[in-house]
């Protein structure tokens, strides 16, 4: 690193958990943020202040009116513009050394799994099941740790899925895909401004965690958080050895500390 980034990472640097050796990890680190609104808001641009080297943004939708309720990313001088396109100028104002890679598409599978066999951490800002499964499908092939976040009306839910960890269940474990799931969207159902972005931060924490081989995963854990009476209520997640998506041998290596 050199001088203005030992000043930019300074306060990172002065925690044993992450030092020197964890901030350089950060910036050699590629992330792939799945959704660029209420989650990937906060979360992409705490990821992008604490020093990541390479974001790339997937979002197929442009910034609306509504969406300033909540998602902090974006402005009312770009409304209109491709979510994407709005967050690389958010996040090179907040800092300008970090890549940010604008990809205006709405991923396929075989699209998916390219970008996330390019990715270090992928976290999934996204808003229904059927994106949710695609990424988590990916993850799983590619041996790429996955942090999950979702938030609807005052409810909130953030988890980790590290199938390098052969503990560690997939998204599907917990949400199988066969399950009946209620799909509620925020246009008709409503979502609190400040829950996306605790969730969203934390998302960006958990990434930056595994990123640094600092602390201790949400992985095998699912948190809840009632923002109503600001409750948070934690319940443990095990692999399910029938899951039709994570069951067998697994890719990748085993998970850090």
């Amino acid at each position: 690193m050199n001088d203005q980034q030992l000043l930019r990472y300074s306060r990172h640097i002065l925690l044993d958990e992450i030092g020197i050796e964890g901030q350089e990890r950060l910036l050699a680190a590629r992330v792939l943020v799945i959704g660029a609104g209420g989650l990937g808001s906060p979360a992409a641009l705490y990821l992008a202040a604490g020093g990541v080297g390479r974001l790339t943004l997937v979002d197929d939708d442009t910034v609306d009116l509504t969406n300033l309720q909540r998602q902090v990313m974006h402005t009312t001088a770009r409304v209109g513009q491709p979510k994407v396109e709005s967050g690389r100028e958010a996040l090179h104002q907040i800092n300008p050394e970090v890549e940010v890679v604008p990809l205006r598409e709405r991923a396929d599978a075989a699209r998916l799994g390219e970008l996330v066999r390019d990715a270090d951490v992928v976290l999934d800002c996204s808003d229904n099941f059927a994106t949710r499964h695609a990424v988590n499908r990916a993850c799983v092939a590619a041996g790429v740790p996955l942090v999950a976040g979702a938030a609807i009306r005052f409810d909130g839910q953030i988890s980790v899925f590290d199938v390098r960890d052969p503990a560690s269940p997939c998204y599907a474990c917990l949400f199988p895909e066969d399950g009946k799931f209620e799909e509620v969207a925020c246009s008709t159902m409503g979502v609190f401004a400040p829950l996306v972005g605790i969730i969203g931060a934390m998302q960006a924490a958990e990434a930056l965690k595994l990123l640094a081989r600092s602390g201790r995963s949400l992985a095998g854990r699912l948190q809840m958080l009632d923002a109503r009476a600001m409750e948070w209520t934690e319940i443990g997640v095990a692999r399910n050895p029938c899951c039709p998506v994570c069951a067998g041998d697994r890719p990748g290596t085993p998970s850090v500390e």
